[in-house]
């Protein structure tokens, strides 16, 4: 294809494809942005409003308008004026995330890598805080792994709880608030408890480090408050998804988990883990305890045999854990969807039962049928739920004002996917779950639709990755299973100010917003095979944005004007990327 190719005449005009070389932004020099306003006091976040359209600034005739402001990015100052009397967030907890803020470290994580960087700082900061007798009494399922370790920690809280115990599950990256983090029974732990907890931890931190120990990282900092988080609420089980590899991870400061996980293995965090899937077992293996069961997923080979050395060497039978069987569940679905759940569905499946067999509770679980699981295992895999994977949302100001409200105009298919692995697994869900050429099954938030569709992907991925293994794996898959994207937007994601949930600013003009990112993403796109064909024939096309509301609004306004079209936009390549899409959606 060549870059740049134009697209097919449409009732409304789609943005013109820019060429790698020339590639041009999509900014309106008459842009009208959505008016923000503050929701919900716990979340922190700006959702649109389905008003009027603003200018955040149009307020003050005398001042003239900037380029325009994303949203969700105006300083604190300025929000709190234009929307005086609007709840907010606690004056407190807009100061813990500031100092949680203030963790995040500047330098480029592939400059110090992973392996053992200050990791023997780990042991210094529990006892400072007085977590090694707490911890060690913790009843822990650890799970490691490249893709679906939170997806499997998520399913195995979720069976765990509905056998009747009181859980704590810590996952990570949050997408809206960093309280998404901490679960306690399987609910985000409360502003309140959080401001708490945090306050206990950084005074303490604060009292006793300096220029030998400094205060611990960012990632650091948010597990030692989830050890105080569920020693402190006596939960019966605390399950733990690795942050980044395994024997480095702040999680593994656990010495005696009761039962451990590796979730399937491939490529991704390479400038730290290593460059071959047998580096990368190496790390992902240092979880495994002597003594302790482990199970995992079928894997690559070059990948297992590290794995299984690893476990010999630790005297540790680790087991190959199957899919689960669709049948075992009793016809009811899987809470998190895409065919890939149902490995990590039986890799929760199995320590679950091993941690109830380890604590005694075996008592607990009830089976009607030996080719059936527990009543309590099929509810817990039902019931789980995991925002930002294999999620469909409805874009409510479009579909509002939608005479037509069961027939939405513009669906977004969120999916945090970032390595080869999980974008191949991606595709596969979205193809399937947007094929109209089948009876789709019913859902509460699947739209169905028989009219006619395009498909749009809503792109960005972190720089540490590699967008030459991500968008060929993406395009390739899509193609496969007969699906074809008729535009590619790339955007930067709103989170690179907005980390934590807080109001942050932006860059106050707009030469300071680095777009080179995002233009390179769109080369790879352009220098794709053209394999790829749009509606009627056309070629892809794509544009950058300057930022991702921009991207929003234009999606918006296509779909009022194209109202028998529906938009179907798979926004992927970062969970960063999906969360900033929902801040936008949430009402």
């Amino acid at each position: 294809m060549r870059a740049g190719g134009g697209a097919s005449p449409r009732p409304a005009p789609l943005p013109p494809a820019t060429s790698s070389a020339t590639a041009t932004l999509l900014v309106p020099a008459s842009v009208a942005m959505p008016a923000p306003r503050l929701a919900h006091l716990r979340r922190l976040i700006l959702p649109l409003r389905s008003a009027a359209l603003l200018h955040p600034l149009a307020s003050n005739p005398g001042r003239p308008l900037p380029g325009p402001v994303p949203l969700l990015l105006l300083p604190r100052a300025m929000a709190g004026a234009a929307h005086a009397g609007v709840a907010t967030g606690s004056a407190e907890y807009e100061e813990v995330l500031g100092c949680l803020a203030s963790l995040i470290t500047q330098k480029v994580r592939a400059d110090t890598g992973n392996r053992g960087n200050q990791w023997e700082l780990m042991p210094k900061y529990v006892k400072i805080l007085e977590l090694e007798k707490p911890i060690a009494q913790l009843k822990v399922v650890h799970v490691a792994g490249t893709k679906g370790k939170g997806s499997t920690c998520t399913f195995t809280e979720s069976i765990l709880r509905s056998c009747g115990f009181r859980t704590g599950l810590f996952t990570s990256p949050h997408l809206m608030d960093v309280r998404e983090r901490f679960r306690l029974d399987g609910l985000d732990i409360s502003e309140e408890k959080f401001i708490r907890y945090f306050w206990w931890c950084w005074n303490r931190l604060k009292d006793k480090t300096g220029d030998d120990v400094p205060m611990p990282a960012y990632f650091r900092f948010l597990a030692l408050l989830a050890f105080k988080i569920f020693s402190d609420e006596q939960v019966d089980v605390a399950l733990l998804e690795v942050g980044l590899g395994g024997k480095y991870d702040a999680t593994n400061v656990v010495r005696a988990p009761v039962v451990c996980g590796i979730s399937s293995l491939g490529y991704d965090h390479m400038e730290i883990l290593g460059n071959t899937l047998g580096e990368i077992a190496g790390e992902k293996a240092g979880i495994l305890k002597k003594g302790v069961p482990a199970y995992t997923v079928p894997q690559p080979e070059e990948a297992m045999s590290v794995l299984m050395r690893r476990a010999s060497e630790l005297g540790v039978s680790l087991q190959v854990v199957e899919p689960l069987d669709p049948q075992k569940l009793e016809d009811q679905p899987l809470g998190l969807h895409g065919e890939h759940q149902y490995m990590n569905a039986g890799l929760a499946v199995a320590l679950a039962n091993t941690w109830l067999e380890k604590q005694g509770h075996l008592d607990r679980i009830h089976v009607k049928h030996s080719d059936t699981l527990p009543d309590q295992f099929i509810k817990g895999l039902s019931s789980a739920y995991l925002p930002g994977r294999a999620q469909i949302v409805p874009d409510p100001q479009v579909n509002s004002e939608n005479d037509e409200s069961d027939n939405s105009s513009l669906v977004f298919y969120l999916d945090g996917a970032h390595s080869p692995e999980s974008m191949e697994m991606c595709a596969r869900w979205f193809a399937y779950v947007t094929n109209n050429d089948r009876i789709q099954p019913v859902s509460l938030e699947q739209p169905q639709t028989n009219r006619n569709s395009r498909k749009i992907l809503l792109f960005n991925c972190m720089t540490v990755r590699d967008p030459q293994r991500l968008l060929p794996r993406l395009l390739d898959t899509c193609d496969q299973n007969g699906l074809h994207f008729e535009q590619a937007l790339f955007v930067p994601n709103q989170s690179q100010y907005n980390k934590l949930g807080s109001l942050a600013s932006p860059p106050s003009e707009r030469e300071q917003i680095d777009l080179s990112w995002q233009l390179s993403l769109q080369r790879v796109w352009e220098s794709l095979p053209r394999s790829n064909k749009g509606l009627n024939g056309a070629s892809r096309t794509s544009s950058v944005f300057e930022s991702l509301p921009l991207a929003i609004q234009w999606l918006r306004e296509t779909a009022q004007q194209n109202q028998s079209v529906q938009f179907q936009v798979l926004v992927t390549g970062s969970l960063h990327l999906v969360g900033d899409v929902l801040r936008l959606l949430k009402k």
